[in-house]
């Protein structure tokens, strides 16, 4: 039905939408958890139970006691097919190098991690120099570092920097140290790995470990070992999940947006030839029936193209999502089977359903148009189309409202993406409503005398407000998303660095240097309040509740008072919390603002079931976590556990593995990380509207350039020079981007003092609106710049070919 040179551009839009979905399908698919590679070589793998908790989506697992460690590996290793059974005891140790701990790239967690000698058996790690470490101050360490056996190597742990001999070298990463030394550091258990003789079936081996257990763990194999990955990986994986996860439903949205309004420019187009079809005894039904199947043979097409281009794409963007971060280091692109069939259908339905309304309205056009000269619109909007845009409008104004009263900033976001997707939706539909007021203020000249060029602009932008609305569909959607996502990054990231800076008293802080936490031998060199968190559980109070991870700091009362001004007490005393089994809890944890009357049980990192004294209640906005407890009492149960910070009270000179910073500093850094990411992934998403927008806009363009060829020789005839033509054109592009810029600052505008509204009633205080004006300059400009060389090139051509015969 329509032309092939008219097709291009539905083709040309179509195929660049599935080959970002298929990319970011491919990408989903292949983000499974990965078996950890320390237990790569155990078949099988006994974890400890599982916790569940909707504040942390990645929970370790309850640990055995040493205890129950004992009892499980030997009973385990009776088993039939077992040859060994061997607990990984994982604890922190980072050799220092110069005096400080090696700086880690990438997402290496393990380069810090230090597990028993048996524990390399279960990576299948082998010696490349020297023996194995056989008592305390002996140590096999990574090849990389570059030392030797016999050579001396300082150890940072929990406690401080220990010396030990190099006694090996392994070729893979992390320490290892004997067996009874790791037992001392890390007597809590939350995984055994399975050696198998060479004959045993895996799975037989697993149900007779299950049927051991009797519910006190879980039992793993193959893939399902992958849900042990580290914890670091886990969320930056899932990080990479979300950013895909967003970036596949925007790029979905937009393709069928932009779609949507390719088709329907298209169609426009042939209203002429459409009519004449109903001259010669077309009906309405043949009419969308041709219409459909010729959707469904560019949808077809562009898909297969489209996959093509995602599947060659998708290992690059592997490689670039593990080197910023959103993916982990053992993250690998593969090809399955669902999200290769979901890109080959994504195709033709985004067709049919951009066709759609095209196809309705066109199987509406009237015979008698067939004879009509002119081809000027008889109404900007039909009745339907009314009812729809603004039915979206009604529905991004309720998202806003939704967003300016969340109470929590992850509710918030979630809320803004549907905001700004009926608010972008609902504008696009009304946009040739728009037209003609928007022009009436940008062309004011016209009313004084601007000349025949300025008639004829202004004259068409009434006329055709529908051709005008559809050219600035693109620059709407780009600028909208573009303004949005990087004003509430903007606007968002001050706020919480000052809350942070208002909450404590310090003018300093003492932060680790290239390692994960501070020792106690940096806390104890230090003046000031310091936080040391750990993890303790919490079992159900039936069989069907889960175990709930809980997070507790261990303080010292009377420093930590003094530093934290969020503090509220509603019942007891701090000064109550001491000895090894006091605590202090949060109201909403507690279930009540008064102390409670019965011991609070609890397990430990160390796998030890202690019930806690309740000393004190505390509003739930004193501290991030859960419990409060003696800083000795957190120790004495968490060997590995490391101090986040000291708010120092006087200055220091930093030890090894530690600096000092001014709080200001410190409040820019606790998120830095997230922010890091937070705004690549904004870059991801304003690259994919306003990549796929600025396509859009070239491609409506040329199809706008094509259209207008008898119009534009007409004017030529009439007397106006190729310049002024050209000059016209020109114009009427700069007129349709700035319509869709006004529109699209407009919603970005209500979506951004939704979300200040919000962030006003999470935080309690003013926030103030940033606006990304250097965002705006460089969207509207691109947009600009392809729009003028979009229209401009392709008519100077044309009237450089033009004849009076052509305009006849």
């Amino acid at each position: 039905m329509l032309s092939v040179r008219r097709s291009v551009g539905a083709f040309v839009a179509v195929a660049i939408g599935v080959a970002l979905v298929a990319a970011s399908l491919l990408l989903l698919a292949s983000g499974r958890p990965q078996t950890p590679q320390r237990l790569a070589q155990a078949a099988v793998v006994v974890a400890g139970p599982d916790a569940s908790s909707p504040a942390d989506p990645f929970p370790p697992d309850r640990p055995w006691s040493a205890t129950r460690t004992q009892e499980l590996v030997a009973r385990l290793a009776a088993l039939p097919g077992v040859a060994a059974a061997i607990p990984d005891r994982t604890f922190y140790a980072q050799p220092l190098v110069d005096g400080r701990p090696p700086r880690v790239h990438g997402q290496r967690q393990d380069a810090h991690e230090g597990h028993g000698w048996s524990s390399a058996r279960l990576g299948g790690l082998t010696l490349t120099a020297g023996a194995p470490p056989r008592r305390q101050g002996e140590v096999v360490v990574d090849a990389a570092l570059g030392l030797h056996p016999g050579a001396p190597v300082a150890l940072l742990t929990a406690a401080g920097a220990q010396s030990y001999t190099v006694t090996g070298l392994l070729d893979g990463p992390g320490v290892h140290v004997a067996d009874e030394v790791a037992t001392a550091l890390a007597p809590g258990v939350r995984a055994i790995g399975l050696m198998l003789a060479p004959d045993a079936d895996p799975e037989r081996v697993a149900a007779d470990a299950r049927g051991l257990l009797d519910g006190d763990g879980r039992v793993v194999t193959g893939e399902g070992r992958g849900v042990l990955e580290p914890r670091a990986d886990a969320r930056t994986r899932w990080i990479g999940m979300q950013v895909l996860t967003a970036t596949a439903a925007l790029a979905g949205f937009v393709t069928i947006f932009v779609v949507a309004a390719t088709f329907a420019y298209a169609v426009a187009q042939r209203r002429r030839e459409l009519a004449l079809l109903r001259a010669v005894g077309a009906t309405p039904r043949q009419v969308r029936r041709l219409l459909y199947r010729h959707a469904l043979v560019v949808g077809a097409g562009a898909a297969l193209a489209g996959l093509l281009v995602g599947a060659a794409l998708a290992p690059l963007l592997g490689r670039v999502l593990v080197d910023v971060g959103f993916e982990p280091s053992t993250f690998r692109v593969g090809y399955t089977l669902w999200p290769i069939v979901g890109s080959l259908a994504t195709g033709p339905v985004v067709a049919l359903l951009a066709v759609w309304t095209a196809a309705r309205r066109a199987a509406r056009v009237r015979p008698l148009e067939a004879l009509r000269a002119a081809a000027a619109e008889r109404r900007p909007l039909g009745p339907l189309r009314a009812t729809v845009g603004g039915l979206l409008v009604a529905a991004g104004v309720a998202f806003g409202l939704a967003t300016a009263v969340a109470g929590d900033p992850q509710e918030g976001a979630d809320r803004a993406l549907p905001m700004v997707m009926a608010l972008v939706t609902g504008a696009a539909v009304l946009a040739p409503v728009f037209v003609g007021p928007v022009t009436a203020v940008l062309t004011p000249t016209v009313r004084r005398g601007g000349g025949a060029i300025a008639l004829l602009l202004r004259a068409g932008a009434r006329t055709a407000a529908r051709r005008s609305g559809a050219t600035a569909a693109p620059v709407l959607l780009t600028v909208a998303f573009a303004v949005l996502v990087s004003g509430m990054i903007r606007t968002s990231t001050p706020v919480y660095a000052t809350n942070r800076i208002n909450a404590v008293t310090a003018d300093q802080v003492l932060l680790p240097d290239r390692a994960p936490g501070l020792s106690d031998q940096a806390v104890e060199a230090a003046s000031g309040a310091a936080v040391l968190p750990s993890t303790v559980f919490v079992d159900g109070e039936s069989a069907t509740e889960p175990i709930r991870p809980l997070t507790v700091l261990g303080i010292d009362p009377a420093p930590f008072t003094a530093a934290n001004r969020m503090l509220t007490v509603l019942a007891g005393s701090l000064a109550d919390l001491h000895g090894t089994d006091t605590a202090v809890v949060k109201a909403s944890l507690a279930g009540t603002k008064s102390l409670p009357d019965r011991p609070y049980p609890v397990v430990f990192a160390d796998g030890e079931r202690v019930p806690l004294r309740v000393v004190a209640v505390v509003s739930d906005d004193s501290f991030p976590g859960d419990l409060l407890l003696p800083r000795a009492a957190v120790r004495g149960h968490d060997q590995s556990a490391l101090t986040e910070a000291v708010y120092l009270s006087s200055p220091i000179a930093p030890p090894a593995g530690a600096r000092v910073v001014d709080v200001a500093t410190w409040a820019a850094e606790v998120d830095r990380a997230e922010d890091r990411l937070v705004w690549l992934a904004t870059l991801l998403l304003i690259a994919v509207t306003a990549g796929y927008g600025g396509i859009a806009v070239v491609n409506t363009l040329l199809m706008a350039a094509a259209g207008r060829a008898r119009d534009l020789r007409l004017i030529r005839l009439a007397g106006a020079t190729r310049r002024q033509v050209v000059r016209l054109v020109a114009a009427e592009s700069a007129l349709v981007v700035a319509v869709g810029a006004a529109l699209g600052g407009a919603v970005a505008l209500v979506g951004l003092l939704s979300i200040r509204a919000g962030l006003v009633a999470q935080v309690g205080a003013p926030v103030d609106l940033v606006v990304p004006w250097s965002v705006v300059g460089g969207v509207v400009g691109l947009c600009l710049l392809l729009a003028l060389a979009s229209s401009g090139v392709p008519a100077w051509r044309l009237l450089r070919r033009g004849s009076t015969a052509d305009a006849e």
